[in-house]
Formats: C-alpha cells, sequence, structure tokens
C-alpha cells in the first residue's frame, strides 16, 4: 500500500472492536506507518493503555456495544485533543440515537468523526480497490482522519454533513435483508433494480426528514454502500434476506452469521421512529414484518407490488 504524506507525522490510534471491520481498519493506518493499538474486551492489556495518549480513538464495536464502550471510556483520562471516529453503522434501541450522538454526548468538546461506504472488509484485506467517506462538523478533524486511512487502493473523502453519511451506512443495512431476500426468491434483476431504486428513495425521505442533506445519500456513504451491501453474499444483511428467503429461521441464521446483522436491530427502532413521526417507509415496515416472522417473504413482496400506483417524482409519499 501506498504510504500517505502524514507518515513524517504518524498518529496514535486505538481501536476499540477487534472484528473483521476493527482489524481492517488497522491493516490500513498501520501501512500508513502509524501506530495502532487493537483492543477487544478479550484483551491483555487495560482499556485505559489502550487510549493512553491516543489522537484517535476508532470505535468498531457493535451497536449493542455503543453505549457500554462510551461508559467505560468516559471514566477514564483521554487528551483533550483526541478525535472520536466511530464506524458503527446502527439505532440505539433505548435512545434511537446513533453512534456519533451517543460519543458526541458523552464528549460534547471532543470532535467526533464518521466513516461509512462502501467497505467489504474482505476485499479490502485482499487489497482490492475501495473508497469511503469520513464526515464530521469539525472539518479539521475530518481531514487528520482523511490522511490516516488514504492510500492509493483505499480512496478516503472528506463530507461536511455527519448526520447523512451515518444514515445512509446505516439504512441501507435494512434494505440489504430486502435485496438478499429477492434474490433468494430469484425474482430477477428488473425486480431488484426496482427494489433498490425505491430503497433509495425510502432513504432519502427519511434522512430528509432527519435533517441530512439529500446530496449525501448520492454519494459513497448512500448510493455506493447501498450497491455494494445489497449485492454481495460477503454482507451480513444481505445473508439474512437470503436465506429467510430460502425458508431458515432468523435465530438459526444469526447464530451462523460471523459478527453482527446490524439491520436486525435497526429495522426495529427505524420503525418506531418512522411510526412516531409519520414517515412513509414500505420497504423497510415490509422487512420488519419479515423479520418478526409475520408475513413470508412471498407475501412481503406481493405487498410492496400491490400498493396504489402513483406518480414516480416528487411526492413526499413515494
Amino acid at each position: 500500500m501506498e504510504i500517505n504524506q502524514e507518515t513524517d507525522n504518524p498518529k496514535s490510534i486505538a481501536i476499540l472492536g477487534s472484528g473483521a471491520w476493527g482489524t481492517t481498519l488497522a491493516m490500513l493506518a498501520e501501512a500508513n506507518g502509524h501506530k495502532v493499538r487493537l483492543w477487544s474486551r478479550q484483551s491483555s492489556q487495560s482499556l485505559q493503555d489502550a487510549i493512553a495518549s491516543a489522537d484517535i480513538v476508532l470505535s468498531a464495536v457493535s451497536m449493542k456495544g455503543v453505549r457500554p464502550i462510551v461508559q467505560q471510556v468516559s471514566s477514564l483520562v483521554i487528551s483533550p485533543q483526541t478525535i472520536f471516529l466511530t464506524t458503527t453503522k446502527g439505532l440505539d434501541s433505548s435512545t434511537t440515537c446513533t453512534p456519533s450522538q451517543i460519543w458526541q454526548a458523552a464528549f460534547p468538546s471532543h470532535p467526533v468523526v464518521i466513516l461509512a461506504g462502501p467497505n467489504l472488509s474482505k476485499e479490502i484485506q485482499a487489497g482490492l480497490p475501495a473508497a469511503t467517506v469520513v464526515a464530521s462538523k469539525q472539518a479539521e478533524a475530518a481531514v487528520v482522519v482523511q490522511a490516516v486511512f488514504n492510500s492509493s487502493r483505499f480512496r478516503v473523502y472528506t463530507n461536511n454533513d455527519p448526520l447523512g453519511v451515518e444514515l445512509g451506512g446505516t439504512l441501507k443495512n435494512v434494505m440489504a435483508i430486502a435485496a438478499g431476500a429477492c434474490d433468494g426468491l430469484q425474482l430477477g434483476t428488473n425486480a431488484k433494480a426496482a427494489l433498490l431504486t425505491r430503497g433509495l428513495a425510502e432513504i432519502i425521505r427519511i434522512g430528509d426528514s432527519w435533517g441530512a442533506n439529500t446530496d449525501t445519500f448520492y454519494g459513497l456513504s448512500g448510493l455506493g454502500d447501498l450497491l455494494a451491501t445489497c449485492n454481495s453474499a460477503l454482507s451480513r444483511n444481505y445473508q439474512v434476506g437470503y436465506k429467510l428467503a430460502q425458508g431458515e429461521k432468523l435465530p438459526d441464521i444469526l447464530a451462523s452469521l460471523e459478527g453482527t446483522a446490524e439491520g436486525v436491530n435497526t429495522t426495529e427502532v427505524l420503525v418506531q421512529l418512522a411510526e412516531q413521526q409519520g414517515i412513509y417507509i414500505p420497504i423497510s415496515y415490509q422487512v420488519y414484518r419479515l423479520l418478526k416472522g409475520e408475513v413470508t417473504p412471498q407475501a412481503a413482496v406481493e405487498a410492496l407490488m400491490l400498493r396504489d400506483v402513483k406518480p414516480e417524482n416528487n411526492l413526499p409519499n413515494n
């Protein structure tokens, strides 16, 4: 990998979470000459030692682990210059907050940066090219993170819409479950193209309602991540939908996965929020019913196809 221009000023990076994505990001940063400490609950090193004097604390834990790790880090000594970088994609079931919102609430004086994009870890580990986005309200912090990870095979862009970048990476997991079911039912390319097109419209509708920038969803963390996750068997969320369509039971599917399918929890929180706020989410709602066992994959597709006909453009409830 290319050594970037910042290696004459190497950063100290503490990565919390040693799963596939945390390990991949450690590899990318180390290849650029930065000092990386990888920590997990199984580590012999203490969390305090892992984050001591870290320029960047990177959270690569699952959604259910975000609040506990934030509470742990909050009780420790942190440099006032430390940047927090979150790569988790989900919504907190108890507060409906995004991961970055949880980190920012705990560390209001620190910059928080989000990293998201079409980043299947196994492809990146194999040296295949990829691109991603880092977003923050503090532009300087995003530039620092960009320099740490950018290389000839991992192109990093900055963005000033952290909410949109985070939501794009989060909500596409719901659509990936739907896409997996579509492929599992062998419904064909036309059906899947229609599903993803309307899925993107649904993601944009949610993002607009929550205050994100519409244009963000046409970028790497929106459309880019949607295409990657909804078209690859490497995606855990895609696997959930595919296997449900093949007749497997959700508990068995989740037990067999290497890691967490965040879309399962995200769907439940999303439906709750959408009902409270009056947001029209027909695809997400059918995914929710499928995950709850209320409908078969075939019935979920039929429910979507039998909706009232309407114009495609410029209506909020399309």
